[in-house]
């Protein structure tokens, strides 16, 4: 029997699309066949050896979609995992697209960067005693394969040196491309992915993730790829088409950063600071920005090492989530420290926990930030500090994505800023704002200038604290964050206790989030019946709570017009619902995780003078009550939509 015929009858015993087997079949003759692949060959005859037939589908269906700004997902064999194949057509549909959008610049210029990442196979889905060329490999490994295809299509790549220790930041690269005068840029990441999953993800001349259309003009040209042209790494270096960057661009940024302080520096031991890149990046920069402003942050040891792997991090290296601080609480408690702050892999997404009083918490101890509570915390603490210095914009601008928490909209309005309250997921579409503000002097109703941004942020832990860079920046985040810790100290109070200030004088809001896993191919079928179900009838009562309102991203008569392509179309897969009792919920899949998301919000209003504390606090605990009971009916009236 030939492997074709094996293939196929394996492959009928798999519940899936017909149309989708046979691209599978397609994809895997070339991936058998083809010369390019031949490395591949012994893994994949054990796969089919195996009758790992739902893997093989999974692995071979389609090629990897090229979303929101690139690639990422699983390193593995195939066109749907990220490999040097995938990484590299995507990058040849960049050089393709950058020569399309700069038709009369012969010497187009881009910037690469990579993390720490490194393939191990932990789930073992290969086997170990025959070879396998993606064991071992490393974002630098796929970034000088990138920075190949760049070459051989005559692009000039900016490159850290052989000899360098140091690793790029996700925000540092958007600040590279926009002071080195880049046509684009690409970072090689998988942010706080599981280990062993990898990405490319690409940027513009602005230093920011493209938008629709530009994204999909991008896509496609992507998919257009067939084979793949590169230069060998040494000729690209003697031809003068990879350019090392110097230490210089790295101590421009850190200073940047630093500029963005708001108070005094800290007198010797003033605040105790613990601070955890995580394996990650950020000791290179929001633990230097720290330092350097006079902060003595005391690093987690066995965290500070970069390692792909992240081997002393509990689950995930995730500063979302509060397990990621289990090593750094125990170091804080140690020390009686006053904050403690944490970076994923790439260095754009901050978190932290804070002392609480004793009053507070019945005891000394810590709490975690939400991604919501430090947009709020920092929004205002910014705003009031500019305030106090004269250095409030004439027309302050604040702008936050749909699923960012509304107490930011309160807090800015305010202090008199506009508020841009209604994007997509992404800081993207807060660096969109920041380009129409520079080209046209307005965005939507907002009038005013880039110069007049204060702060940007999302849910997500990600804060924008300044309109030269395009993408969210931990260094600044934790510069900010460790000057508020430092600024309620000196005032005798907790940043608890400056968040319950700004509840009470804005209203209560508490924010649910829940994630519904739906992995693999059938998982990303159901999730797609699951999402039209809920748009073709959708909850009418939920906890209680009764519909008022609902909009559909997708809807073309609606806010966003018609659709732009395929990625807009992703973007825009948003379902938002507004319930009675102060109550909203949006749904959306995430764009690089095989989950939905449900994101729910309810608040209260601001307390009046003649409520007593008692009645306040029931007020606060009745909020929390409903938004757990209309996160959890929602998603589970969502998945019984599916079985």
């Amino acid at each position: 029997m030939s492997w074709f015929e094996e293939v196929t009858r394996g492959l009928a015993q798999v519940q899936a699309d017909p149309a989708m087997k046979q691209a599978a079949l397609s994809h895997l003759r070339d991936w058998l066949t083809l010369p390019e692949f031949a490395d591949y060959r012994p893994q994949l005859e054990w796969l089919i050896r195996e009758g790992k037939w739902s893997g093989l589908l999974d692995r071979f269906y389609q090629v990897l979609p090229f979303g929101t700004g690139g690639r990422r997902g699983p390193v593995g064999i195939g066109p749907n995992r990220m490999n040097p194949w995938t990484l590299g057509a995507s990058v040849q549909g960049h050089c393709d697209y950058l020569r399309q959008r700069f038709p009369g610049i012969s010497r187009l210029r881009v910037a690469v960067a990579y993390d720490v990442r490194r393939f191990a196979d932990v789930q073992r889905q290969y086997n170990p005693s025959l070879p396998n060329p993606l064991l071992g490999l490393t974002s630098r490994d796929l970034a000088r394969h990138a920075a190949e295809v760049y070459a051989a299509h005559r692009i000039e790549v900016l490159f850290l040196p052989p000899e360098s220790t140091r690793y790029l930041a996700t925000p540092e690269l958007s600040y590279i491309i926009r002071s080195q005068g880049c046509h684009g840029g690409l970072n090689v990441s998988a942010s706080h992915n599981p280990p062993d999953d990898n990405g490319g993800k690409f940027y513009d001349e602005r230093g920011a993730q493209p938008v629709p259309p530009d994204d999909q003009i991008m896509s496609d040209l992507v998919d257009q790829v067939r084979h793949i042209h590169k230069m060998e790494w040494v000729e690209a270096v003697h031809s003068g088409w990879i350019i090392w960057l110097d230490d210089s661009v790295h101590r421009r940024y850190i200073d940047l950063c630093r500029k963005q302080s708001l108070i005094s520096p800290p007198k010797f031991d003033e605040i105790d600071v613990v601070f955890t890149p995580l394996h990650g990046v950020g000791a290179m920069t929001a633990m230097e920005v720290l330092e350097q402003s006079g902060f003595r942050p005391v690093g987690v040891p066995e965290q500070m090492t970069p390692d792909g792997q992240f081997p002393h991090v509990t689950q995930s290296p995730n500063p979302e989530v509060p397990i990621a601080f289990d090593k750094a609480l125990t170091l804080a408690r140690e020390r009686g420290s006053d904050l403690v702050l944490a970076t994923d892999p790439d260095a754009d997404r901050i978190g932290a926990m804070v002392r609480q009083r004793a009053a507070a918490a019945g005891a000394d101890d810590f709490r975690f930030l939400t991604g919501n509570e430090i947009c709020a915390l920092l929004t205002q603490f910014k705003l009031e500090r500019l305030v106090a210095e004269g250095r409030l914009p004439s027309s302050p601008i604040v702008v936050v994505t749909e699923v960012t928490t509304r107490l930011v909209t309160r807090i800015a309005r305010q202090f008199g800023a506009q508020v841009v309250n209604n994007l997509p997921v992404g800081l993207k579409y807060v660096a969109e704002v920041l380009r129409q503000l520079e080209e046209t002097g307005r965005y939507e109703e907002v009038v005013g200038t880039a110069d007049d941004y204060v702060i940007g942020g999302e849910e997500s832990h990600g804060i924008l604290a300044m309109p030269q860079l395009r993408d969210k920046d931990a260094a600044s985040a934790a510069l900010l964050l460790a000057e508020l810790a430092l600024f309620c100290k000196r005032q005798g109070q907790s940043i608890p206790e400056y968040l319950e200030t700004l509840y009470r004088r804005h209203g209560y809001f508490r924010n649910e989030l829940r994630n519904l896993y739906l992995t693999g191919l059938e998982g990303k079928q159901r999730m797609s019946r699951m999402l039209e179900s809920l748009r073709r009838d959708p909850p009418r009562e939920v906890a209680g709570c009764r519909l008022v309102h609902v909009e559909d991203w997708r809807d073309e008569s609606g806010r966003f017009g018609p659709l732009k392509g395929a990625t807009d179309a992703a973007s825009r897969n948003v379902l938002v619902f507004t319930f009675d009792h102060s109550a909203r919920l949006v749904i959306r899949p995430s764009g690089t995780e095989p989950k939905a998301k449900v994101y729910v919000e309810v608040s209260t209003p601001p307390r009046v003078a003649d409520l007593s504390e008692f009645a306040w606090s029931q007020q606060c605990r009745q909020a929390d009550a409903l938004a757990v009971r209309v996160a959890d009916d929602f998603v589970d009236h969502a998945l019984r939509r599916i079985g």
